[in-house]
Formats: structure tokens, sequence, C-alpha cells
């Protein structure tokens, strides 16, 4: 059998299993197109404590992981939530390299937990590039019509402004219509946020937009449809507005600030450069509220939903190249 996406369900000490079961009854329409991949008897534990009934989760069939695993105690790290977290995402990779799903959407991991468990990798991202073989994997956040992807990441400010060059830009720009392609979105126009207030003013704030954003733009303009440095302070609200469907992100907490302003919730991030589309919820195992039930679902919902949506899609345009 063949499904349109696996759900993977996270660190079972985590809020991974509980938002995904709370996610299933705004699901049964879609239940023939998903698997649910993690350990069942934790999974079965979390609906009975949520008084899901057996009705609804029976819609949905679940791959079993690690079906001899201990007991797990809700917000703690252990080796064996670690493990079962690996062992779920590598399981979600096999049945999407078989075919068998076109994309996979993923709850929470601990990164303290699966390198406990021995992985060699710090995160979904790494894991799922070094699974894949895949050599270079974006991510791009999405929140209603706004997309942002990021040039820089997860590094101190000052090293990520002092990253910034012509070249990256320039492979950034290539890769947001990359992205914009991969959705199926075709001509899609690009803006590039700037990074000092109110764009430079002209080099009146700072020479980056004149020396290096600027440039950059324009030569890619011939090949992409690419505009600005636009200010910082606005550039997102008119992507929000459908004048551009997607911004090119300077640094985390730029892009990061307006994508959960906008509506944290429904804020999901997709990874672009694998053989498949995975997408997930923009926050972590909540390891804090793991087992008091409160751990709002929304963002799994969205998450799914946008899997659903995408990945087919996704999987013919990579298969095109």
């Amino acid at each position: 059998m063949s499904w349109k996406v696996g759900v993977t369900l996270g660190d079972p000490a985590g809020i991974g299993p509980e938002i995904v079961a709370k996610s299933l009854s705004s699901l049964q329409e879609n239940s023939r197109d998903i698997v649910l991949i993690g350990n069942r008897r934790n999974f079965k534990d979390v609906l009975g404590k949520l008084g899901i009934g057996g009705e609804i989760a029976s819609k949905f069939k679940i791959i079993d992981i690690d079906p001899d695993a201990g007991n797990i105690t809700p917000g703690k790290v252990s080796p064996i939530g670690g493990a079962i977290a690996v062992n779920s995402i590598e399981a979600a990779v096999k049945l999407a390299m078989d075919g068998q799903i076109t994309g996979i959407c993923t709850a929470p991991i601990n990164k303290e937990a699966i390198m406990q468990a021995g992985s060699k990798y710090v995160d979904h991202t790494e894991m799922l590039a070094g699974l894949t073989g895949s050599t270079e994997v974006t991510t791009v956040f999405e929140t209603h019509n706004l997309r942002i992807i990021f040039l820089t990441k997860h590094m101190p400010l000052k090293k990520a402004i002092e990253s910034i060059s012509g070249e990256l830009v320039r492979k950034y720009i290539r890769l947001s219509d990359y992205a914009l392609r991969m959705l199926g979105i075709k001509n899609g126009k690009i803006a590039v946020a700037a990074l000092n207030p109110h764009g430079g003013e002209n080099g009146l704030m700072g020479n980056e937009e004149l020396d290096i954003l600027s440039p950059a733009i324009r030569e890619e303009s011939s090949r992409y449809s690419v505009s600005g440095p636009y200010p910082a302070d606005s550039v997102f609200h008119r992507a929000a507005n459908g004048e551009f469907q997607i911004v090119l992100s300077l640094y985390h907490d730029q892009g990061h600030i307006a994508a959960k302003t906008y509506d944290f919730h429904r804020t999901i991030s997709m990874n672009i450069g694998l053989p498949f589309l995975r997408t997930s919820v923009d926050h972590g195992t909540a390891f804090d509220i793991a087992g008091k039930w409160i751990a709002d679902e929304t963002g799994m919902v969205e998450a799914i939903k946008k899997s659903l949506h995408y990945s087919q899609k996704y999987s013919e345009n990579y298969l095109k190249g």
C-alpha cells in the first residue's frame, strides 16, 4: 500500500505524539493518505490520556517503531526516546525512497536525546540530508501566503552579517527560484530583504545594500524575477499581501520574527533539496508541558496539510531535475 504522507511522531517523551493525536480529528477525510510512524504503545497511551476514541484512531495506519521499548516518561530526556525518534525518521525515509510515500511530516525531536541514542546527526535536516545523500538542503517557512527563505541561519548575528557576500546572495536568489518551482509556483517574484534600517538610506545607515545586495540582485534579475533590497520592516507585509511569492531573509531572526508574529502557530518549515518534501512544525519537543495535555496542535495540522498539498507536485518536479 502507498500513502501520500508519512507522519513521524517525534520524541515520545515530548509533545509530538500529543499534537499528532489531537490532529487526527481534523484529518479524518485524509486518513487513507496518511501513515503514522512511531511507537504504537506510547501513542495508544497518549490517545487514552486525551480521551480520543478508537473510532478516529483506527482510520489511520501506524507503523510500529521499537515495539519492545520500555516505558517513556513525559518530559524526560532519554536514549530510549531518542532511539525511537531516530528509528522513526529512518523508517520514513525508507518509505519515501521506496516510493511508498511522497512526503514526510515530522513531529519534534530532541537533540540531546538523539545524541544519547548514538545519532551522528544533530537535527532533522542534517539527518535527512545524510540519509538521502542530499548535498544542498534549504529551509523555507510558509505562513499563509508568506514564504521566507534564509540566507544565514543558526549563527551569531555578527557572524551572519560578516558572512553576507554577493556570491552568497546570488546563490540564494537561485535557490529561492528553485524552491518556488519545486512547490509548483512558476515565475514567482522574489524579494530580497535589506540589512540596514530603511534599506541603508543610500549609504547613510550602512553600505551593504549598495556594495553587496543591489549588485547581486541586478546580476540575477536577467534570469529571475527578483527585486530589492526592500526595507525589512515592510517587505514581509508586502509579500504576505501577495506582492512577492518569497522573501530572502538575511539572518535567522529577521525572517523568524516576521513569520511568527504574522501567525505563530501556523508557521510551517519545509526542507527543499531532498528527494521528497519534508514539512514540520517550527517548535520543539516542549518537555516542560509534555504530559500536561495542553499542547496546541494547530501547527501540526497545518504541517500535515502542507505536505498533502505540496508533496506530489514536489516529487514530480524533483524527478524532472
